[in-house]
Order: structure tokens, then C-alpha cells, then sequence
């Protein structure tokens, strides 16, 4: 399974893509949305579930879905990470396609098991 990181914090980044690593997936890593972006489109076919912050450096986790759900009409589970826990944006992000809405700080382990849980039920 196939499962792309975009988060700019870089520690967070390197331990989500560990963690996810040492349980078995093949991860592709973007710090930024740009890179995201770029990698969404190169692993068109490949990808079964993305991971994305909120707020990052030249495109935001909200526009990534956009461009997930719109124009690449890609249908795999989405994952936001975020600080931001209002309830608008949460609506936003949930209308646009996202899965999960999980808040930081959280416990990679927890989100590993999430990922397990999310990709165990669309086999």
C-alpha cells in the first residue's frame, strides 16, 4: 500500500513516514504542497491513501484535496492534520473530501493504526 505524507514540519513528517515505513507501507514524502502536488500526479495509480497538514508552504492541504477529488479525481481516503480545530474548517475540509480530521498534537502510533483501520475497510 501506497500512502503519500505532506507536511511541512519536518519532524513530524520524518516520524509519520517511520512509523508508516517500519508497519510496511511505501510512503512518498513532500514538505511542501508544491511537491505535493507534483508527486499526486506522478503516483496518479498508485496512491491508496494520503495524508495531508492543513497549513504548508505554496499550496494548503485544503487545496491538495481540491485538487485530488476535482481535477485528478482520485478517490482514495484523505487524511488532515491540522492545529486549526474549528468547526468551520473542519466542515470545509469534510465537504471537500477529506476522511479523517485529526488535530495536533497526536501520537503517530494512533495515526498508524487510523491508517490501518481506514485501509483495511475499503479492501
Amino acid at each position: 500500500m501506497k500512502i503519500i505524507i505532506c507536511e511541512d514540519d519536518l519532524i513530524t513528517l520524518k516520524a509519520l513516514e517511520y512509523s508508516l515505513k517500519k508497519k510496511g507501507y511505501d510512503v512518498i514524502a513532500a514538505s511542501d504542497g508544491k511537491t505535493g502536488s507534483e508527486l499526486l500526479r506522478k503516483h496518479y495509480n498508485e496512491i491508496d491513501l494520503m495524508i495531508t497538514d492543513h497549513h504548508m508552504p505554496y499550496f494548503s492541504g485544503l487545496e491538495l484535496v481540491h485538487l485530488v477529488r476535482n481535477e485528478l479525481k482520485m478517490n482514495f481516503p484523505i487524511i488532515m492534520l491540522t492545529r486549526v480545530n474549528m468547526d468551520e474548517t473542519k466542515k470545509l475540509a469534510m465537504s471537500l473530501g477529506v476522511n479523517e480530521y485529526i488535530t495536533k498534537p497526536f501520537f503517530p502510533k494512533q495515526l498508524v493504526l487510523k491508517v490501518r483501520g481506514i485501509l483495511m475497510n475499503r479492501t
